[in-house]
């Protein structure tokens, strides 16, 4: 019997790609651009695997464009691209890369927040376009971040690592989540528990960590950006969908809030043009995990997913074992 065929939507990194073939036949998509969907839906026939990212829409058409699948490696966290229901129907695993990308994100997100309370970017704009003519008591008056409440929403891994980086700054830290995190862990992060109206009215800097799903797409809502203080910032780099982001325009050009900062957006890769010209906007490309030795870690667990599926094992990141 021959080996397993995948098919992958990025060659990723060669360590990675060089494990994957010692133990599957391996295909690539070798293009810059992003694979286009018809492509997609025909390098997946007769294949055993998919290796995608975040971009790639897995859903029943794809599932029936390849009949033979019997794995999903997502290169990502976040799965709201698979339609998991669909593959376990069809019994095709799926699994992701949860873990490897927590501090490196968290990195990310504490640069974001930084990066518009210090108006960085601004700053460093007009730093090039050589009007700049020297030291100005009252130019580019930004925000403390010392000193100041963090409001965390969503306290899973990434969300504790930004607490844990609060630590330094000094600040208090309010936190809501889904579950209440564990005493002795409250207790490391000095982190309060509270409710996510209190969150939102008392943080002077609000940062979103929580999945997509159904009950958190618009989560942060004209309702919601209503109720943070006018001298408070937003930072998302979790998903897009997560906020209204009409609304959150309208929350900037009312002075509502006092700026945001993006790392995702809701109907990526387009943003919203309300937020393009805005000079208290900080946007990022959703870069959260873009480091090469993240990145790496990433393709590795995938790849390590999909050699122990075909190796006869339980992939250690399978979000359906059943499908198995």
């Amino acid at each position: 019997m021959g080996k397993a065929k995948i098919f992958a939507t990025k060659p990723l990194f060669p360590s990675v790609c060089r494990m994957l073939e010692e133990h599957v036949d391996a295909e690539y998509w070798s293009e810059p651009e992003r694979i286009p969907r018809g492509e997609l839906l025909h390098h997946v026939a007769r294949k055993d695997g998919l290796m995608c990212l975040p971009t790639d829409k897995i859903d029943a058409e794809l599932l029936e464009a390849g009949r033979e699948l019997r794995i999903v490696a997502t290169v990502s966290v976040g799965y709201d691209h698979v339609d998991v229901e669909a593959c376990t129907k069809r019994g095709v695993v799926v699994t992701n890369t949860p873990g490897v990308l927590t501090d490196t994100t968290a990195d990310l997100a504490w640069g974001l927040l930084m990066a518009i309370a210090r108006r960085i970017v601004e700053g460093d704009a007009w730093t090039r376009s050589g009007t700049w003519n020297g030291l100005a008591f009252d130019t580019f008056l930004g925000a403390d971040v010392w000193g100041k409440t963090l409001g965390i929403i969503g306290f899973g891994r990434i969300g504790r690592e930004m607490a844990r980086r609060a630590l330094g700054f000094k600040m208090r830290v309010i936190y809501t989540s889904q579950n209440r995190a564990p005493e002795a862990v409250e207790k490391e992060l000095r982190a309060e528990f509270a409710s996510f109206d209190t969150v939102l009215r008392e943080a002077d800097f609000v940062s979103l960590h929580v999945p997509l799903l159904p009950a958190t797409r618009h989560l942060i809502s004209a309702e919601g950006l209503a109720k943070m203080k006018p001298t408070a910032y937003l930072i998302n780099t979790t998903r897009g969908p997560v906020v209204d982001e009409a609304a959150l325009v309208h929350a900037l050009e009312t002075a509502r809030i006092a700026g945001a900062a993006l790392d995702v957006y809701e109907q990526e890769p387009k943003v919203h043009p309300g937020l393009v010209a805005r000079k208290d906007v900080v946007l990022a490309p959703h870069i959260g995990s873009a480091t090469i030795e993240t990145r790496t870690k990433m393709a590795q667990v995938a790849a390590d997913n999909i050699v122990a599926f075909f190796s006869g094992r339980t992939p250690p990141n399978s979000l359906n074992v059943p499908a198995a």
